[in-house]
């Protein structure tokens, strides 16, 4: 009978230490965890400045402001546009009508075995 007792003695203390390592372990995870969320928190924080930081830096007025202070543009007035009579004449057609496109043509003569860099050369099937 004592053998039995020691026995169950030896089983409890066996579960008393598995059940408390398993307690260590998910506190270890919960900490990681919590850790892992505020480390979230500081970041969307950071970004939310970010945010703020660019909006106030892309303000129209802003951007206005140093145009006007650091560059030298004038506004467009309606006396910069010129006629459509001033427009100087179309270029000459070298193609005759009822003749192929001389470039278009071009492509046709282009052999499709030519390999580029953008793509593997053609096994050979012997």
């Amino acid at each position: 009978m004592r053998i039995i007792h020691l026995l169950v003695i030896a089983v409890l203390v066996f579960a008393a230490a598995y059940v408390y390592r398993i307690k260590m372990e998910s506190t270890v995870r919960t900490e990681k965890v919590l850790r892992l969320h505020a480390d979230i928190r500081e970041q969307r924080d950071a970004i939310a400045s970010l945010r703020a930081e660019w909006a106030k830096l892309d303000a129209p007025m802003r951007l206005q402001g140093l145009a006007e202070r650091h560059l030298k543009l004038q506004p467009v007035t309606a006396q910069q546009f010129d006629t459509l009579k001033n427009l100087p004449d179309r270029p000459p057609n070298f193609a005759k009508p009822g003749e192929p496109d001389p470039i278009g043509a071009m492509i046709h003569t282009i052999d499709p075995d030519i390999v580029t860099g953008s793509l593997p050369a053609p096994e050979d099937p012997q």
